[in-house]
């Protein structure tokens, strides 16, 4: 089957009808290549920490693969890299991305969170996407990463075309990435000029007995915690509120019990998480998932949207339940690929959530239905019309 047919618009009903006949499906895959397709929790769950599935484009098979080329200066980050080099640099980001740094950023969200509700006023209507859940998290990132306020801006110009390759405007793509290349090549070379109190100046400044990030580590590493820690929070933040909004019931229970709002964000993360699939995976020999035998070097597609709702593991799934025991869900990843940024995306989650629910107690859906971001990769709004 091709991985489009109807996916855009309906991806549960399709990703159930899929799990339903088999855990593991041959598909065109996202960039219309032969793949196959796991849907399943437990063989998800298991295929996400199976070392024979490499994330290194070296082990896919020539011509079987054709995914977003980025240059070298950008390829070198952890969604492309296997041990050792992963441990390697995860250790050393670890080692800057602390959860010390990650706490010190909870009353400057909330600050912003502020700032950006202040503008809306007290009642009113807005396209929510716009005017909050993506100006909080650009501002949330920059902070981290130390951007000079001069130099922030909307990123989405650039991330939205990595996000939703057009195969026909593969030009505004590569304008794209070589924005991104010149803005962190700038921003790297400032750091080291003048470092500061940030994620970047300390990512230059790491080291573990004498190993320290090259180059094209340090610049993959500052797009990937762009590209990923941004775009993603955008869309958990904008997929939260849509839900809340459509769940009435969800919502009023949330706003009668606001302690509620960490174990609800594991919700919003399982029932529409940003991610629709992981980062593709190659077997560096041939692998056996469900009862497929996958041949060493073509293309793995693991369905993370698919598994978490699975009825196998959690019971109606389809049903939004802020009071559901959520764990083990796989939004976030599992093994040693988990998500580095995960403690900031929930925090920031849970602080944009509850400043809404305070500031904003009469929030409703627009009469506009909300639209969604025409991707088979990921799930995120680019509208969300509400009144106040």
């Amino acid at each position: 089957m091709d991985l489009a047919d109807g996916l855009l618009d309906h991806p549960y009903d399709v990703y159930r009808r899929l799990r339903d006949t088999a855990s593991v499906h041959r598909i065109a895959g996202t960039d219309g290549k032969p793949a196959w397709l796991v849907t399943r929790y437990d063989d998800v769950r298991e295929a996400l920490a199976n070392p024979l599935l490499s994330l290194d484009k070296k082990h896919a098979l020539p011509g079987n693969y054709r995914g977003l080329a980025l240059p070298p200066a950008l390829d070198a980050n952890l969604l492309n890299m296997d041990p050792p080099d992963h441990t390697r640099i995860r250790r050393l980001v670890g080692r800057a991305f602390t959860p010390r740094r990650v706490e010190q950023l909870r009353a400057p969200i909330r600050e912003t969170a502020d700032r950006l509700l202040d503008a809306l006023g007290t009642h009113g209507r807005t396209d929510l996407m716009a005017s909050y859940a993506t100006p909080l998290p650009i501002t949330v990132i920059c902070d981290l990463l130390g951007v000079p306020h001069e130099h922030r801006r909307d990123f989405r110009a650039w991330t939205n075309p990595l996000v939703t390759p057009d195969p026909a405007r593969l030009d505004i793509t590569k304008q794209a990435v070589m924005a991104m290349l010149g803005f962190f090549t700038g921003l790297l070379a400032d750091k080291r000029k003048e470092p500061d109190d940030d994620l970047l100046s300390d990512l230059i400044a790491v080291q573990e007995e004498g190993d320290r990030l090259t180059e094209d580590e340090l610049m993959s590493l500052a797009f990937l915690i762009l590209f990923a820690g941004y775009e993603n929070t955008v869309q958990l933040i904008g997929n939260a509120v849509s839900a809340l909004l459509r769940h009435p019931e969800q919502l009023a229970a949330l706003r009668e019990d606001p302690s509620q709002l960490p174990a609800a964000v594991e919700e919003f993360a399982r029932h529409e998480g940003p991610a629709l699939l992981a980062i593709r995976r190659f077997p560096v020999e041939d692998v056996t998932i469900g009862e497929v035998v996958v041949p060493a070097g073509e293309t793995v597609l693991l369905s993370l949207s698919a598994a978490n709702r699975d009825p196998s593991r959690f019971p109606d799934p389809d049903r939004l339940d802020i009071g559901r025991d959520t764990s083990g869900h796989l939004a976030l990843g599992h093994g040693i690929h988990y998500c580095l940024g995960a403690p900031l995306a929930r925090m920031e989650t849970e602080i944009a959530l509850a400043a809404l629910l305070e500031r904003l107690p009469d929030l409703a859906p627009e009469e506009a239905a909300p639209r969604w971001r025409p991707s088979l990769r990921s799930r995120g709004l680019l509208t969300l019309p509400v009144t106040y």
